[in-house]
């Protein structure tokens, strides 16, 4: 073993920290889109909006 002290106070929030990133890591997998398709699909939702209203009839 080595002959320095271990600060285990130290030891487990590193650990936490790297339990956290992976965690997150994970969830951009899962969930992440990137701004252009969040920006694609809002758009594809207000040209599918404006399509829908054009073709409504007054009452």
């Amino acid at each position: 073993m080595s002959d320095k002290p271990v600060n285990l106070n130290r030891v487990r929030k590193d650990k936490a920290r790297a339990e956290k990133r992976a965690r997150a890591d994970e969830n951009a997998v899962k969930f992440g889109r990137t701004k252009a398709e969040k920006a694609r699909d809002t758009d594809a939702a207000d040209k599918a909006g404006k399509h829908i209203d054009g073709h409504k009839r007054d009452r």
